[in-house]
């Protein structure tokens, strides 16, 4: 199929299915081991993104959700609004991460480094390193320690506009964002919007919804795509359509590092 990974109804009623099975899985590794890399790895290849089962059980959900109100686990808060990101709020995590935060970010990350070193050599950049602790070791080394995972929430009205997520000189080409509230009945509308900006063509867009626990793993700011002289680089920009009703939570997993 051409279609990004679980796009279709079948599939997102096949996923949802298979949640009991992933329940089952104590550990973050497990969950993982359990996907499908290489139609997920397509998916991201054709279209800049793919949308994972649920791999949160709604209690880790909660659990993160309640997060937000410990203040002594952040390192900074943002007002959208007043930096005109649009409307709603987010937060920083500063380390220690949280256990299941720190078991996300650094058991996706093997999975995810080759297909981003396969991208950078499809762009004539350098490689990334295979495991999470080196990265961010290259990271360190150009000023980024800040730990950049974060939880963004957002209520009726608010919106994020179109952005990339960028901290410095070094960035991974992918990122993760996780649904924390259920669509549907924690709120309405509050679409993961993803822009594709083709050259010398119109920008390409996607709306993509997801139900609790599931996370969209997508392009930070750009990924080859073949032309007919070789690939060139397609940038990507990501954001949230306004909330109809209700409030919104998501948690983000970005591997690099700020300054």
């Amino acid at each position: 199929s051409n279609k990004p990974a679980r796009a279709d109804r079948p599939r997102r009623q096949a996923c949802r299915a298979g949640y009991a099975r992933q329940q089952v899985a104590s550990n973050v590794a497990e969950r993982l081991s359990q996907l499908d890399w290489a139609a997920l790895e397509r998916s991201l290849d054709e279209w800049g993104y793919a949308a994972t089962p649920p791999l949160l059980t709604p209690a880790e959900c909660s659990k993160l959700v309640r997060l937000y109100g410990e203040d002594g686990r952040f390192r900074s808060r943002i007002d959208m609004a007043r930096y005109n990101f649009g409307s709603g709020e987010y937060k920083y995590f500063d380390r220690p991460l949280p256990p299941l935060i720190e078991q996300l970010r650094s058991g996706f990350y093997p999975h995810l480094a080759p297909v981003a070193s396969r991208w950078a050599e499809r762009l004539g950049a350098t490689s990334y390193p295979p495991d999470l602790q080196a990265f961010l070791d290259v990271c360190a080394k150009h000023g980024q320690s800040r730990p950049t995972p974060l939880l963004l929430r957002y209520g009726a009205g608010d919106y994020n506009c179109l952005h990339q997520d960028l901290y410095g000189e070094v960035a991974f080409p992918i990122q993760l964002t996780f649904a924390l509230s259920e669509l549907g009945a924690d709120y309405t509308g509050g679409e993961f919007l993803l822009i594709e900006q083709r050259p010398r063509a119109q920008s390409r867009g996607q709306a993509i919804s997801l139900q609790l626990g599931e996370a969209v793993i997508f392009a930070t700011r750009y990924r080859p795509v073949q032309g007919t002289r070789g690939y060139h680089r397609v940038n990507m920009r990501h954001g949230v359509s306004r909330l109809f009703s209700g409030e919104r939570y998501t948690l983000g997993i970005i591997f690099h590092d700020a300054k």
